[in-house]
């Protein structure tokens, strides 16, 4: 089997359920936290930028059981039991997008999301920046297609065509531009370039 096509997610992977105060309550598996209206469990978003200020965005994978096909962050996933935070990060950002960035926490949140009759996302969600210049190398199972997006750029597709995007993605960006505005733009400002750039 081809290394970008490897089976990396399971559905019976034990995920840690957690209260709002982010306590260890026990463990369940992936299907099982999501099911019907979701049961709290640890997650994480990462948002990686280029050398242009770009950030990289993923369309979920039509087998995806919530959100197939969907625009998204970079990469979001689960730690699983015995996993930390950023040991979940740096095994997870390689297994989908083949590159190895450093990434730093920003801030953690809670949010809710149904799908439908599908299951939802109930998730205590912590939310990384990373930079990365390596080329991707997609995992096919979990990414339909990828693009690197301007800031100006993503704004508007999420003003203009929001129900293509994730919930998360949505929240967790309006958190980013609103209330770490001054990271965001250490992050969008182009190496090789010292101008921020601006954004809407």
């Amino acid at each position: 089997m081809d290394a970008n096509e490897r089976l990396v997610s399971f559905d019976d992977e034990p995920l840690i359920v957690v209260d709002e105060q982010d306590n260890v309550l026990g463990y369940q598996s992936k299907a099982e936290v999501h099911r019907g209206a979701g049961i709290l469990h640890r997650a994480f978003s990462v948002f990686l930028f280029n050398h242009r200020g770009e950030v990289l965005l993923q369309r979920r994978s039509e087998a995806k059981p919530l959100w197939p096909l969907y625009w998204s962050n970079s990469c979001c996933s689960h730690p699983r039991r015995g996993e930390g935070l950023l040991e979940a990060v740096e095994r997870r950002v390689p297994e989908e997008l083949g590159v190895a960035p450093d990434v730093e926490i920003l801030f953690r949140f809670q949010y809710d999301a149904p799908f439908g009759e599908r299951g939802s996302e109930r998730e205590l969600c912590s939310v990384f920046l990373g930079r990365s210049g390596e080329a991707i190398d997609a995992n096919r199972r979990e990414i339909a297609a990828w693009k690197w997006t301007s800031v100006r750029q993503l704004e508007a597709d999420l003003q203009l065509a929001p129900d293509l995007h994730t919930p998360w993605l949505k929240l967790e960006w309006a958190l980013i531009r609103d209330q770490h505005r001054s990271t965001l733009e250490r992050y969008t400002r182009m190496s090789e370039h010292p101008r921020k750039e601006c954004l809407s």
